[in-house]
């Protein structure tokens, strides 16, 4: 329904304004009235967002029954109650032992990786995998040894001689740390913390990770030891050093595995009938590696020698004089967790339509890790090559990983035996052919098609950890990106709005060249939260729109100052105090120059602030309206117009029949006007400042 202001509102407009200038036109217009927060100071003000915020989850936490709370501590029990035995037990089946076959050689060559004996390996297969497949929210994630957050536990522990007994205990205790953390974060919901981290600086710190990791897997191909760094230069020093000492049968056998698993994973991916060899992979390169030492016991190929037989014994992590060096690390690995793990979890959720809350499988991941670390097991999250296969074999819900947990649970009890003769080179191909796929070159093509900066995140992040290491180059590139989030923020985005022709639509002049503007008034639009960083930023561009005026578009009075500045609200979500106080600092300032603000469409929460602060009652109710051409219209009423002739009285016919067609022009419907379905009708004579902004007419 439309709301019609005759000429009394511009009356009450031209006492209350603080310049005396006569109004160029007396011609009524209509205003939507702007529905303030709360009518005067006796009214109490309405609760803020974040008292909402609070009532809303007290609301939402009585309403909980104790099957949401039984969801909320079990997410295993959402798909036990539904599970369908005929149509999800067979895939769940499929996947659970498809996948726990290719997890059972990866955990050994990731265990490796770390620096640590391939049985820690197996059991950070075993108890993570049945824990999360109770509190994880995610029904087709793999949980289990990934290979960067190996090389992460290789990296903090480099300082500690890897066959001794800390070392273990040290990367046992760094799970049971990680874990904390994990559902800490996930309690207090603090996932988003880690969102200030791009996706260009993972991007780049996994791609330089990848050519680190596969050097510190050359020793097993080589057939001579290397020196352990997470630096490049380091390692192909060391490569270059030992040279003499090459032998080839390990170099030939690795590289026909590799050449094995490749093949086999590239079939898996491009066609649907042998998708099966795309899990096969690892297993087929123990078993061929294994063959082959049995048959033939070549003497220069190193073996994975013994590995205990039997379930992980019970054991609290101890060594906690050491948790301070360790604490960088634990951060850093929880978030990868959150960035690759949760991130993945939420797609394979989309997919297979159903909702997944992050800071739920956040504190799953960390539930699996503390119990892992009771169990001997070193930090687990999320594969992302575990997660596709599981996805791609039909996997349905949870219970395919605890099918993986069953499959791993026989190997350790039955099958460590014959692991003793697996070729170190076969694991150590397998971990090459693993971290191939982290090697990100098509995002490196793409950030430079797209963006520039990304493109520069992902290069220093990527060059800082090849040739600084692991930690300088996170911190540089999360440095860099908080520091491209800071400068955005302190340096937003303002845009002067024009008018589309033939609409009542604003846009930015930049972006519209067709947009038209009016002499002495200049609308802002600030696209951001105004606060205590952007402030004096913002202050400054508004003074330059004072000065600068594009005279190209312009239409109305032909003035030569700015009269009005007229601030769209709209994309302003959040003002602070230092806000409010740079605010009132501006209207001082424009009001010594007879400069009057206005302000269009702010949110109910920016309003409610300005309100409480004094500045709407500063600048005056009248002066803050719904939308920017209710304030447009009211501005045009006071700007002065020097070339207007004094008005004489005319009551010839030729005068009334000129008054008709204008008033039938002031006729034309906002609908009309704003769909654009009509064209817009002047004449020679008319002032297009002086468009209608609502129909006279009531519905």
């Amino acid at each position: 329904m439309e709301i019609t202001y005759a000429s009394s509102s511009l009356s009450d407009l031209t006492t209350t304004s603080t310049m005396s200038r006569a109004p160029a036109t007396s011609r009524p217009i209509k205003v939507i009235p702007l529905q303030h927060p709360y009518g005067g100071v006796d009214t109490p003000p309405q609760s803020s967002s974040s008292t909402t915020s609070f009532s809303r989850w007290k609301t939402n936490l009585k309403r909980m029954k104790p099957v949401d709370w039984i969801d909320f501590f079990l997410p295993c029990s959402r798909w036990i109650r539904s599970y369908n035995w005929r149509e999800n037990l067979q895939p769940d089946v499929i996947a659970g032992v498809t996948v726990g076959v290719m997890l059972v050689p990866q955990s050994m060559s990731y265990a490796k990786l770390a620096g640590l004996q391939p049985i820690y390996g197996l059991y950070t297969g075993l108890v993570p995998v049945f824990v999360y497949s109770i509190f994880g929210s995610s029904r087709q994630l793999a949980v289990g040894p990934v290979a960067l957050v190996s090389l992460l536990v290789s990296n903090v522990l480099s300082n500690f001689d890897s066959s001794s007994e800390l070392y273990t205990e040290l990367a046992i205790l760094l799970s049971l740390m990680v874990g904390i953390l994990e559902c800490t974060m996930g309690l207090l919901r603090l996932g988003w913390i880690i969102r200030f981290i791009s996706h260009s600086v993972i991007s780049g710190f996994t791609t330089a990770s990848a050519f680190v990791i596969a050097l510190s897997q050359a020793k097993y191909f080589l057939g001579y030891d290397v020196d352990r760094s997470s630096q490049i230069i380091p390692l192909v020093n060391s490569i270059i050093s030992g040279a003499d000492q090459f032998q080839w049968p390990p170099f030939m056998m690795g590289s026909v595995i590799l050449a094995i698993i490749l093949v086999m994973k590239h079939l898996g991916k491009t066609r649907k009938n042998l998708r099966f060899l795309r899990a096969g992979g690892p297993l087929t390169a123990v078993v061929l590696g294994t063959a082959f030492v049995k048959i033939f016991n070549p003497s220069s190929i190193s073996l994975v020698g013994d590995i205990p037989q039997g379930l992980p014994p019970f054991s609290i992590p101890k060594d906690f004089s050491y948790v301070q060096s360790l604490i960088p690390t634990a951060f850093l690995i929880t978030g990868v967790a959150i960035l690759e793990s949760v991130g993945i979890a939420k797609a394979l959720a989309a997919k297979n339509g159903y909702e997944l809350d992050s800071n739920q499988e956040l504190f799953g991941l960390g539930v699996a890790n503390i119990c892992g670390s009771m169990f001997s097991s070193y930090p687990s999250t999320g594969s992302f090559s575990r997660s596709a296969v599981n996805h791609e074999s039909g996997a349905k819900t949870g219970l395919s990983g605890i099918i993986m947990g069953v499959i791993m649970a026989c190997a350790l009890q039955f099958l460590t035996p014959l692991f003793e003769f697996i070729p170190q080179c076969a694991l150590a191909a397998i971990v090459i052919s693993a971290v191939i796929g982290l090697v990100d070159y098509d995002e490196a093509i793409f950030l430079w098609k797209v963006d520039k900066k990304d493109f520069f995140l992902w290069s220093v992040t990527g060059a800082t950890t090849l040739f600084l290491g692991i930690e300088i180059g996170v911190l540089v590139g999360v440095g860099f990106s908080l520091a491209f989030v800071i400068h955005e923020s302190a340096n937003p985005h303002i845009a002067v709005l024009g008018r589309l022709p033939g609409t009542t639509v604003y846009r930015n002049i930049q972006q519209y060249p067709e947009a038209y503007t009016y002499n002495g008034i200049v609308i802002v639009r600030i696209d951001s939260p105004i606060y205590f960083a952007n402030t004096s930023y913002i202050k400054d561009r508004l003074r330059e729109f004072e000065i600068v005026v594009d005279q190209s578009s312009k239409r109305g009075p032909e003035v030569e100052r700015i009269y009005f500045v007229i601030l769209e609200m709209a994309p302003v979500t959040y003002v602070d105090s230092s806000a409010v106080q740079a605010l009132k600092e501006l209207y001082q300032e424009y009001t010594s120059r007879n400069i009057q603000i206005a302000i269009a469409n702010p949110n109910k929460e920016v309003l409610l602030t300005l309100a409480k602060s004094g500045f709407i009652d500063q600048i005056g109710k009248e002066w803050c309206f719904v939308r920017v051409h209710d304030a447009l219209q009211v501005c045009l009423q006071h700007v002065p117009n020097p070339n207007d002739p004094p008005k004489i009285p005319d009551s010839s016919p030729s005068r009334f029949l000129e008054k008709l067609g204008t008033q039938r022009k002031e006729d034309l419907s906002a609908s009309e006007l704003e769909s654009g379905q009509r064209d817009f009708i002047t004449s020679k004579d008319s002032d297009p400042h002086l468009e209608p902004l609502l129909s006279r007419k009531s519905h």
